[in-house]
């Protein structure tokens, strides 16, 4: 899959067909309108192409705005996202820099400058209530007009029902908000993950008994905080049961930023610069500030021995990999 910052330039745009959104945590409803790109694509022989956007268009809206507004939660990273993406059979995912510009385009502009000029459509899925251009002007009637001038093919897709309930990516994330895995996992297709690159800390951990596993966390705002059961994939045979804290660390850390880090269970072994995948299993208790560090360090103690209370009572296959290390 090829990934492009921007539009393409002109020795690498070809036709495609194309689907537009945010993709957030590319749930089951995103999965079904991904088939259905990748199947027209096939069909016509062409590329099959997604457009999405970094940052978040909310994200963008609630920096900016002259009012006080809550930054939108992030289901996923943009390498989670794209790794989906791929997973799904896309050939091309454009990363649009969403911007004062970008937002500020008319639906006539973005439909000749970026969908026509910039990608060569010829075949266009997205939501039915999709909107697009300054002020949301562009609608679905806007699209199908274009394609009619411009030689491109729209289709809507109707939403995806689950039990009653759309699935969305805000039913994800209120779902994580809930600690409510299941739920996520339903919606999702898979149990919830987040992955990266194991980076250098500041050692904290290794200094009260409990050494971390950290990665950064890009977005400001994760769709879940505090400490969980977790199962980390990628550095051995097995998945390493671990128990992991996602937040800013108010105990110990001032700057605000957000990191996920991860204690592993009975395991050593040089994690850094290695790719992991954290998988969450349980939401153990939210994100505290203590008096200190030795009244954290009492904290996480409980945190471990209820981590492994919960592998012993629900995953003896994860149990059975820590046993083998």
């Amino acid at each position: 899959m090829k990934v492009f910052r921007g539009l393409p330039n002109a020795e690498s745009r070809a036709p495609c067909a194309l689907s537009i959104g945010n993709f957030d945590g590319v749930h089951r409803g995103h999965q079904i309108l991904l088939a259905h790109v990748r199947k027209a694509a096939t069909e016509l022989g062409i590329d099959a192409a997604v457009m999405t956007f970094e940052p978040h268009p909310r994200e963008f809206f609630a920096e900016h705005s002259q009012y006080p507004v809550i930054l939108p939660t992030r289901v996923a990273n943009l390498r989670d996202k794209l790794q989906s993406l791929a997973q799904a059979g896309i050939d091309r995912v454009i990363v649009e820099h969403f911007n004062a510009h970008f937002s500020a385009l008319s639906p006539q502009d973005f439909i000749e400058k970026v969908l026509v000029q910039g990608l060569h459509i010829k075949w266009l899925m997205v939501g039915e209530d999709f909107c697009f251009g300054a002020r949301r002007a562009g609608n679905i009637v806007t699209l199908i007009e274009a394609g009619k001038k411009y030689g491109f093919q729209v289709e809507t897709l109707s939403n995806v029902m689950n039990a009653g309930t759309r699935v969305s990516s805000s039913a994800v994330r209120a779902a994580l908000a809930d600690g409510d895995f299941s739920a996520a996992r339903t919606l999702l297709g898979h149990p919830y993950s987040i992955s990266g690159h194991v980076v250098h800390g500041q050692k904290l951990g290794r200094t009260m008994g409990f050494p971390t596993l950290n990665l950064n966390v890009h977005h400001k705002q994760p769709a879940l905080s505090g400490i969980f059961v977790v199962r980390v994939h990628g550095l051995s045979e097995y998945p390493v049961p671990a128990v992991a804290s996602i937040g800013t660390r108010p105990t110990v850390d001032k700057s605000g930023r957000v990191l996920l880090e991860a204690f592993l269970l009975d395991y050593s072994g040089d994690c850094y610069g290695k790719i992991v995948k954290v998988e969450f299993l349980k939401k153990l208790r939210d994100e505290e500030k203590y008096v200190d560090v030795p009244t954290l360090s009492i904290a996480i103690e409980r945190d471990v021995e209820n981590t492994r209370d919960y592998f012993r009572q629900h995953d003896s296959a994860a149990t059975s990999a820590t046993d083998r290390i």
